[in-house]
């Protein structure tokens, strides 16, 4: 199913052969370029992401179906800079009584609609997942790929320390988030994991795969 949605160049990468999707809904703080101070009207806004997991030249990393914001120029920015698929969302995040309430709606124009509407919280303990584990295989990942114009493949470089996870417990009333990517979610219950915090650095993406 997830095969035809990704470039040829990249291989589609399995745990135990199944492929994964992940959408991950978070606020992002202290966004900046190097050297420029963070700015309130750009540097915190909430995001939501639908990925999968892809592999290039042996480097694992992830692929985006989809990455909505609720700032107009970050998504301008991220676009042109990043060849990342960005898009316009009117969206909430807020804390209260211990879980998240997240409400995105995309308002991009000439793209599907996608809606995400639920709260979460978690519910276990930290932990930090081990090598050769699903966690491990969804989270620890150093890079993306997107593919820019005439089919060129960029990868973008990041970094950040392990994930200090939590098993996480979520209440979904609204979740067109694939079907807006072209894929169908499965029915199961999702796997579902909560991180406090992550700081991350990026660096500018590199074409590859080139003749």
């Amino acid at each position: 199913m997830l095969r035809s949605h990704i470039p040829p160049q990249l291989e589609l990468e399995t745990f135990n052969r199944q492929a994964w999707i992940g959408v991950v809904p978070f606020s992002m703080t202290g966004v900046r370029l190097r050297w420029i101070p963070a700015l309130p009207w750009l540097s915190a806004f909430p995001e939501l992401n639908v990925r999968t997991y892809v592999i290039a030249e042996q480097k694992p990393g992830v692929w985006f179906f989809s990455l909505d914001a609720a700032n107009p120029l970050a998504v301008a920015m991220a676009r042109t800079w990043f060849h990342l698929p960005y898009f316009r969302a009117r969206m909430e995040c807020e804390e209260k009584d211990g879980w998240v309430r997240y409400r995105s709606a995309r308002t991009h124009r000439g793209v599907p609609a996608a809606v995400f509407q639920g709260r979460y919280r978690p519910a276990g303990e930290i932990f930090q997942a081990r090598g050769g584990t699903l966690e491990y295989f969804l989270t620890e990942r150093y890079c993306w790929y997107a593919a820019g114009s005439r089919e060129r493949i960029y990868r973008g470089e990041i970094h950040h320390p392990p994930w200090a996870l939590q098993i996480a417990e979520a209440e979904f009333s609204r979740n067109s988030m694939g079907d807006a990517a072209g894929v169908s979610l499965p029915t199961q219950r999702p796997l579902l994991h909560f991180g406090r915090r992550q700081d991350m650095v990026a660096w500018k993406p590199q074409r590859i795969l080139s003749d």
